[in-house]
């Protein structure tokens, strides 16, 4: 799975936000605020990513078990999936 095209990660004043850009503003017009571990795990799903790979990405990045971070992952893709971000 994968973010869709036209949805942007950008860093202003401190901050990870995404917004869309191109015909994305159609459907999607604001920004969506992304805390350390979001922004770490839009960056994998952006180059394509399975559950699995985020899982293991997540262990070696974080000090996390298994359990919590896989529910923070599921978490956060339905979150995308609600707004319909990913592909």
């Amino acid at each position: 799975m994968r973010i869709k095209d036209g949805y942007m990660l950008r860093e202003v004043a401190g901050n990870s936000i995404v917004v869309a850009v191109g015909k994305a503003t159609l459907n999607f017009n604001g920004l969506i605020s992304l805390n350390d571990t979001g922004t770490f795990l839009w960056k994998l799903l952006s180059e394509d990513a399975t559950e699995q790979a985020l899982l293991v990405a997540m262990l070696n990045e974080y000090e996390i078990d298994s359990a919590t971070a896989s529910k923070d992952i599921t978490e956060f893709i339905e979150q995308l999936k609600g707004a319909n971000l990913l592909v």
